[in-house]
């Protein structure tokens, strides 16, 4: 057997630390329409800028720059709206060279894969623990200028991260790409300008503790009405007091309501944010919060009703309810969803899985739910599966991040905890132990559904396989069946047993098979039955 892996211990998922809900601005007066562009347009123009400067800065960034970009953009919006577009842009910043830091990870990653490949002769077979050669001369060549292209990639990347320049474009790089494509995108120019200017535009505002309804910027009062501080040089669309423009309609967030309420009437902070979807012409508002992390569940509370298994896949969600003891309860079920299609769509499927496999472990009474801490990001690379093109689409189809944080958000709320596991095989084991013993009749148990109990009992703290060796004083081996039997050297071992007083097997009656193991007793009665015979005959 191969050396397998250490296995980390579960864990309970900590809950979530912020809350974001969004509601529709439904019936915009066409006033309304045309101020909101108004505003979005201009602070996105200082926001674009701020952006650029901060990114200028790069590690010669400093509290008295900060304070000079705020000073200049202050004077062409407010304190609060420079305030905003300055944290956003130093947020913009930070993720920039976050995932600056990754994409060099992955470079010197594929590199030492190329290299370890390259030096390996052509056509040398690959183990379970380190890679073969490539197949044929023309891919070790190919290979081979793929190695020069990453390590002049590499080093222009070092030499960014050294000085600090990170690449960043508001509206996305994806948007900014279709421009050259729009008929793979399905837009006209004029579509694709509407979207690339309201994905640029920016009205966002942080809350603040101890003001009116925790928002100085963008207020929104118990009652649904929304208003908006405008910046200087558009304070002459001003339809209320202090340069504040109200809105016609007013807002009513259906999910969290009661809490957001209670936030704003004791003046606690509440960030909003305004954009527009280009495609659907409709106007959006989403507000956020943070709040207290709840405190852990412990294991053994969380796992007192049992657990239910999850095994995540590619376009489904495999469940099995256990006891406390690990056995698996009534059948399996099946949470489908279809991940083809916008970033909306895949996450409105994930969602609705999610929202099924809720309410089920309520309806068990279960209160826990055992998935996966599954991470795939190393094993995404092409460097390390270049020919299995549909095993890299199918793990990068996984929704593993975005269905875990959407399941603990979503159980927070339920009072169901969320155990992570490890993986390590989990798949393999749990159809090796679990499949062909739950099959039946009328019931076809697949490779999925055996990895959600094998998920399941590992949560539990319970081997996977699913009987154990009994104790070492009901082990065969010391009562005396095996150990002392005859070397195969020993004269004589192909004698009978003692025999052992008693009935050997359940169907035998008490005082019966005394000869069972006597050969020479079998054979004395047929004989004595033959003779019998020749008496007998004429």
């Amino acid at each position: 057997m191969a050396e397998l892996r250490p296995i980390a211990p579960a864990f309970v998922v900590p809950g979530p630390s912020g809350v974001a809900v969004r509601d529709r601005l439904k019936r915009l007066a066409p006033a309304d329409d045309e101020v909101l562009r108004l505003v979005g347009a201009h602070l996105g123009a200082l926001a674009s800028a701020d952006l650029k400067t901060r990114c200028a800065d790069g590690l010669e960034h400093s509290t008295g720059t900060w304070a000079a970009r705020k000073r200049e953009l202050t004077a062409h919006s407010s304190a609060r709206w420079a305030g905003a577009i300055t944290k956003a842009s130093h947020d913009q910043w930070a993720l920039a060279r976050r995932g600056q830091d990754d994409h060099i990870r992955d470079l010197q990653a594929a590199i030492a894969m190329i290299t370890c490949r390259l030096s390996l002769p052509v056509g040398k077979k690959g183990t379970r623990k380190e890679p073969g050669g490539y197949r044929s001369a023309r891919e070790w060549f190919a290979k081979s200028r793929r190695l020069h292209l990453l390590q002049d990639r590499l080093q222009r990347r070092r030499a960014d991260q050294q000085a600090g320049r990170v690449r960043v474009v508001r509206g996305g790089k994806r948007l900014a790409r279709a421009r050259h494509h729009l008929e793979a995108a399905g837009l006209t120019e004029a579509e694709w300008r509407q979207s690339w200017e309201a994905e640029r535009w920016f009205l966002a505002a942080d809350g603040e503790s101890g003001k009116r309804y925790g928002n100085e910027t963008i207020r929104i009062t118990p009652d649904g009405r929304v208003s908006i501080k405008l910046p200087v040089p558009l304070a002459h669309h001003a339809n209320a007091p202090h340069g504040r423009y109200v809105l016609a309609c007013r807002v009513a967030f259906a999910h969290r309501r009661n809490e957001w309420a209670d936030r704003i009437e004791a003046n606690r902070a509440v960030a909003y944010r305004i954009h527009l979807d280009a495609a659907r012409d409709r106007w959006y508002i989403t507000a956020s919060w943070q709040i207290l992390a709840a405190p852990a569940v412990p294991m053994p509370t969380a796992l007192a009703h049992g657990v239910i298994g999850v095994d995540t896949n590619a376009d489904h969600l495999a469940a099995w309810r256990l006891d406390v003891h690990g056995n698996p309860i009534g059948n399996p079920r099946r949470f489908c969803y279809d991940l083809f299609g916008n970033a909306e769509h895949r996450d409105a499927q994930v969602r609705h899985a999610l929202t099924r496999l809720l309410h089920w472990a309520r309806a068990c009474g279960v209160n826990a739910i055992a998935i996966e801490d599954l991470d795939f990001q190393a094993e995404k690379t092409r460097e390390k599966h270049g020919r299995r093109k549909r095993f890299r689409r199918l793990i990068s189809g996984m929704p593993t991040s975005r269905l875990r944080a959407r399941l603990t958000s979503m159980a927070d709320q339920s009072g169901i905890a969320i155990i992570a596991a490890d993986p390590a095989y989990t798949s393999k084991w749990g159809a090796q132990h679990w499949q062909k013993p739950l099959t039946t009749k009328t019931r076809t148990t697949t490779r999925h559904d055996a990895a959600a109990v094998a998920i399941g009992r590992r949560a539990q703290g319970h081997p996977i396989r699913r009987r154990t060796a009994p104790p070492p004083a009901h082990q065969s081996d010391e009562q005396g069946h095996r150990t002392i039997q005859a070397g195969p050297d020993a004269r004589g071992r192909e004698g009978p047993r003692p025999r052992i007083p008693g009935p050997r097997t359940r169907s035998v009656p008490p005082g019966h098979g005394a000869n069972a193991g006597d050969q020479n007793a079998q054979h004395r009665s047929e004989r004595s039955a033959e003779h019998m015979h020749l008496v007998l005959s004429p």
